[in-house]
């Protein structure tokens, strides 16, 4: 039964719930977070936890934007004090990439739950849109691709990302292993020379006819 809820202000009590959400899908799996079950964890009434969330999706939802923005912040801390050189810089962002395996399982747990959610696919365009911007603007001055061409190749990359991950959720590779895989994709990709490794391009364009370093897949379009 729930208790009386500590009064707090909407957003305050919209970061607890998630807080507690969290704690549920890490104890219980996403199977264990509903709206009920929610409302009993955190000591507030049902209605309480359905005027934020609406349904469990909306709060399934919700819980994958908190998580995302906390991956991707840790990602933005790590490059800002990443030491310059395209090796280092790509060893960053793929550590940092994989750190959310290990540090942030509900990510996947939560992302699992919503598969086939065509609001969950939004999402995950947009979220995938910032991730490649992001590594997009940390890779630029160590490319000689053209901005968009180098963008489209982060977008390969994060599926490479993805495909790498799930061989280190299942035991097939180490944290190791998966960073450096990833770090060599990423310094593959960026349409320029090892010669580059210690400091930016000195020459952008010209470079954008070679191949990627990884398969197309085909459009669902």
């Amino acid at each position: 039964m729930a208790t009386t809820p500590t009064r707090l202000s909407k957003p305050a009590r919209r970061e607890q719930l998630l807080d507690t959400a969290v704690a549920i899908v890490r104890a219980q799996g996403a199977d264990g977070l509903t709206l009920v079950t929610l409302a009993e964890r955190a000591g507030v009434s049902r209605p309480i936890a359905y005027d934020h969330f609406g349904t469990r999706p909306g709060l399934l939802l919700a819980l994958h934007r908190r998580l995302d923005e906390r991956h991707r912040a840790a990602i933005t801390r790590a490059l800002r004090d990443a030491a310059p050189g395209v090796g280092e810089v790509a060893r960053v962002i793929s550590a940092a990439y994989f750190a959310c395996a290990t540090d942030m399982p509900e990510l996947n747990a939560v992302s699992a739950a919503l598969k086939g959610s065509p609001e969950m696919e939004a999402i995950q365009h947009e979220l995938t849109d910032g991730y490649a911007e992001l590594m997009a603007t940390a890779l630029l001055p160590y490319s000689g691709l053209p901005p968009q061409a180098l963008r489209l190749r982060c977008v390969g990359m994060l599926g490479a990302a993805e495909a790498i991950a799930a061989e280190l959720n299942r035991g097939r590779a180490t944290d190791g292993e998966a960073v450096t895989a990833l770090a060599a994709l990423i310094v593959g990709g960026l349409g320029t020379g090892t010669e580059h490794d210690e400091g930016p391009a000195s020459s952008p364009g010209g470079r954008g006819e070679q191949a990627l370093p990884f398969r197309r897949r085909a459009s669902s379009s």
